[in-house]
């Protein structure tokens, strides 16, 4: 055993210092020899991945060799809600504990921060007139005095959804760069710098893939060079990956060009230009091509594998996107006459450009290598995609020699993706005073799912992931002692009109018992508002039923988190949530708030979507079963996770029901139980409101 993984066994072992320092720190065997493998591949380069069960502790099992090697490393997560919480958490208090001389760096795409420019010009905007707007205008002022990471996130009572967010943020397209007149100030450039600096950063999966599109495009998003590269929540790079690596046009975009060509051509070039013409011709353009679609209920994807988007009138279509050109070419005509005055024209102009480029691209035809589809809401985005990543992170991730030494160290003007991928010698000696050789880069890609099957093709495939090392450790929950599994037959079958009424008729009962402390998970919206409709009107009132839609997310998770019970102003005894999506995964409520986990049906993809339908033509076409070897193995990833909410501590207890039949009554269905934990069975209704009350007298007597 080298002394990486000496050091690292040491400090996960019932003496070593995380069981002396961390309140409730225990070993497990899974968290350790998750870590041991971690140090050799951080050691010796190469790529592994890891599946790690539920309660495994994986978070410790890969930061703890990481931070000990002492090499500069990458740790890039799903969402923005982990990303904080390793940086603000997880990470200082390993830090601490490990006593260890490591800087670390937060670092969000350029739109999670302050652009003191936009700031400056939002006073001057048509919103900014709203008295709403300037009272939270103010109050962004006021902040931005004080601030030093310009993270909107500080910000409380102002999220992404605020049309103000917009106003005083940039993007890569309105980003004026070096140019800017508040560059040197700039926030995103400052926590780049800090990340350039740091030895470790920790970003999010969007932006290293929008990096890896923007480097693909010839313009550098700015990442620091690592040796060591760990993907938690992997399970969604594929999926992340191919919205980044294609390419996209929608009316959103068109509108926010709309919005500040408008607002940049009243301030700076007043009377020079036809700005209210020729912003009213782009935006009635973008409506006119949004209105080609056609009228959907919600929201729809449209298959195109020809000139233009299935169910559209050919010659509508055509029409609204010739005409959405044109409006960009005449902005772009005005744009040039003014592009001296201002850089802010000079990027408009730019961005005005590619867009353009893109609606030339949507008029040909689909890349055959690729997908194309439309997707119609009260806006339209069309896109064209891979099918998967696996040819770009094959090359990203391939094994290649450290770069020679530089002979001018490294800035944040030069740093990038491509920088990460060549290497950087500067980091031969890490700050720990651990060395770890500086051979082949190391990347780590873990989650509690990653497959149905040991090989874990299901990651591993479309991620160009083939050849790497794959482990899969057992969660340390004893599912058989603390939960139970449930799959009512007598309900209608999932395609049934009465389905949704017997799932909600189930959980009410269930929760006349229970009182709450109830999750129910739906493949589908339509599902998600007929249940949580007849939960809300059916239910006596002892219980608070929340759907999802009906407040924000984060209110939702803390209402539900909270419960009901002793001090509710209501006397409500509980909470049942309905929900679909996003709460599938990434929502953990540990202790008796929950107890009940019910998911409405299998969730398989819908067989109607355009990426589903072009990944299963060529899976077809390699003589492989669409169904069996994508359709089944999806499906149980996310049953996977779905009934990963249930147990997610060595004390929770809880039942696991499944109303869809076809559980049972299908071959299949072995395997997606097969997927699962292990957990006790209960065979009828019987059983099932037995279970129930046992449940519920240990919550009373607890």
């Amino acid at each position: 055993m080298n002394l990486l993984a000496q050091r690292v066994a040491e400090t996960l072992s019932s003496h070593g210092v995380l069981a002396q320092a961390v309140p409730g720190f225990q070993p497990r065997q899974g968290q350790t020899d998750m870590a041991l493998t971690v140090s050799r591949t951080v050691q010796d380069g190469g790529q592994l991945v890891v599946e790690a069960g539920t309660g495994t502790g994986k978070t410790y099992a890969y930061l703890v060799p990481v931070l000990l090697s002492g090499q500069r490393a990458l740790v890039s997560t799903a969402t923005k809600a982990l990303q904080d919480q390793l940086f603000s958490r997880d990470i200082p208090r390993l830090i601490e504990v490990l006593g260890l001389p490591i800087r670390v760096a937060l670092l969000k795409g350029r739109s999670n921060y302050l652009c003191l420019h936009r700031m400056d010009q939002a006073r001057h905007s048509p919103e900014s007139a709203h008295p709403g707007v300037q009272k939270a205008l103010a109050k962004i002022e006021t902040w931005a005095q004080s601030t030093r990471t310009g993270d909107m996130a500080e910000l409380t009572g102002l999220d992404e959804r605020s049309s103000l967010w917009p106003l005083v943020t940039s993007t890569r397209d309105n980003c004026l760069g070096s140019s800017c007149p508040r560059y040197r100030a700039c926030h995103v450039n400052l926590a780049r710098k800090e990340a350039m600096a740091a030895d470790v950063v920790v970003i999010n999966h969007h932006l290293f893939f929008a990096d890896m599109a923007v480097r693909e495009s010839g313009v550098a998003e700015l990442l620091p060079t690592v040796r060591v590269t760990v993907f938690d929540e992997a399970h969604q790079l594929n999926e992340i990956g191919v919205n980044f690596l294609g390419q996209q046009l929608s009316t959103v975009q068109l509108h926010e060009l709309v919005r500040d060509v408008l607002a940049t051509g009243l301030q700076l070039a007043r009377g020079l230009v036809d700005w209210q013409a020729l912003s009213a011709a782009l935006e009635k353009a973008a409506r006119d091509w949004r209105l080609a679609a056609g009228m959907h209920r919600g929201a729809v994807r449209l298959r195109w594998t020809g000139q233009h988007p299935e169910g559209v009138d050919p010659q509508e279509w055509r029409s609204g996107l010739l005409v959405v050109t044109q409006a960009l070419a005449d902005l772009q005509n005005g744009l040039d006459m003014v592009s001296e005055l201002a850089p802010d024209f000079q990027r408009l102009g730019e961005r005005t450009r590619e867009l353009m480029q893109r609606a030339a691209v949507f008029a040909d035809t689909p890349n055959p290598e690729g997908v194309r589809w439309a997707e119609v809401s009260a806006q339209l985005r069309v896109i064209e995609s891979p099918l998967d990543i696996a040819q770009a992170f094959s090359a990203l991730t391939r094994p290649v020699a450290p770069a020679p030494p530089r002979s001018e160290p490294l800035t944040a003007d030069d740093d990038s993706l491509e920088a990460l991928m060549a290497g950087d010698p500067r980091h031969a000696e890490p700050a720990n005073g651990h060395p770890v050789g500086v051979g082949q880069r190391a990347w780590v890609f873990t989650s509690a799912t990653l497959g149905d099957e040991p090989s874990l093709r299901w990651f591993t495939e479309p991620c160009g992931l083939t050849s790497a090392e794959v482990m899969q450790v057992i969660s340390p929950f004893d599912y058989v002692r603390q939960a139970a599994f449930y799959v009512p037959t007598n309900l209608p079958r999932p395609g049934d009109a009465g389905h949704s009424g017997a799932v909600a008729s189930l959980v009410l009962q269930a929760l006349s018992i229970l009182g709450g402390r109830t999750l129910v998970l739906t493949t589908t919206l339509n599902a998600m508002r007929s249940i949580g409709d007849l939960l809300q009107t059916q239910s006596d009132g002892r219980v608070e039923v929340l759907v999802q839609g009906q407040s924000p997310k984060r209110r939702l998770m803390e209402r539900f988190r909270e419960g009901g019970g002793q001090g509710d102003p209501h006397g409500r005894s509980g909470c049942v949530l309905v929900a679909s999506a996003s709460f599938w995964e990434g929502f953990d409520v540990p202790g008796d708030a929950l107890q009940l986990v019910v998911i409405d049906k299998l969730p398989f993809p819908p067989p109607g979507d355009p990426l589903f339908e072009a990944r299963s033509q060529r899976i077809t076409q390699q003589g492989k079963s669409a169904f069996a070897d994508h359709a089944l193995p999806e499906a149980a990833v996310s049953l996977k996770q779905g009934a990963g909410r249930l147990i997610r501590s060595e004390t929770d207890r809880g039942i696991l029901v499944v109303c869809d039949s076809r559980l049972v009554a299908m071959s299949y269905g072995r395997r997606l139980v097969r997927g699962l934990p292990e957990m006790r069975r209960l065979e009828d209704q019987d059983a099932f409101m037995a279970a129930l009350l046992e449940l519920s007298k240990d919550a009373t007597s607890s």
